[in-house]
């Protein structure tokens, strides 16, 4: 009888330690996440569930009340709204990732030609970018075209994605002759090989600093954050194409 007394609370204390964990990603770092979740489930035993979205969906839902314990967002704004309105827990945001811009093509009739000089004319050339009202690097797209003054010209030639992703696939499935994407996105080896890029200087939009925030305040999700800051999690997230905070 004492052995069951015994057995019974390393039996509760094995399936708490088990709990999976809900996080929030946006969706230009699905990639890196894949990853960076598997490590995670090798070294702590935790199952990590993924829900991938544009960060202003994201947004949305965890504000609605979404059972997320962490959101991985591709900007830092929308974690800060969380913090200061109490949604998200105080002083656990932290940037992971620092993002690009680069302006991409797979369309032939662009082969080696000069990326940033299509932008100059259009014509019927149709230019993907993410949804500025929802998702962070549309917002970068966006200020780039501003700051070079094109983006009064480009208005009757843009194609909207939801997020980033979905603007990725309108250029790689030629439904677009041009995209801005993001950069880490750019050295996916699964993508055709690209006819034409050129990456947009930093210098063109605000820097695209991506936070991350607990929402449920609980030990798995502080675990993850504290993974997110290893040696190990930065290397992978470096092997991406972002930038990591020193």
């Amino acid at each position: 009888m004492w052995f069951c007394r015994f057995l019974l609370p390393l039996f509760l204390f094995a399936s708490v330690s088990a709990e999976p964990i809900a996080v929030a990603v946006a969706s230009n770092f699905s990639a890196p996440m894949a990853e960076l979740a598997t490590s995670f489930e090798e070294s702590t035993g935790h199952q990590v569930r993924i829900s991938t979205a544009s960060t202003g969906l994201l947004y949305a839902q965890i504000v609605n009340g979404a059972p997320f314990s962490v959101f991985l967002a591709a900007d830092s704004e929308r974690p800060e709204r969380l913090e200061e309105s109490g949604v998200g827990i105080s002083s656990t945001r932290s940037t992971y990732a620092i993002g690009g811009l680069v302006l991409w093509s797979v369309d032939a009739a662009l082969s080696d030609a000069d990326c940033r000089d299509q932008l100059e004319n259009l014509e019927s050339m149709r230019l993907a970018i993410a949804n500025p009202q929802i998702a962070p690097y549309g917002i970068a797209a966006m200020q780039f075209l501003m700051r070079a003054d094109l983006w009064n010209d480009a208005q009757d030639n843009l194609v909207f994605g939801e997020n980033i992703a979905q603007t990725l696939q309108f250029v790689s499935s030629k439904n677009a002759n041009l995209g801005l994407i993001a950069a880490a996105q750019a050295m996916d080896k699964r993508l055709p090989a690209a006819t034409c890029q050129w990456a947009v200087p930093p210098s063109m939009h605000d820097p695209i600093e991506q936070q991350a925030i607990l929402i449920r305040d609980d030990e798995v999700g502080r675990a993850f954050l504290e993974f997110l800051e290893s040696t190990d999690a930065r290397e992978i997230i470096r092997d991406y194409g972002y930038e990591v905070p020193d």
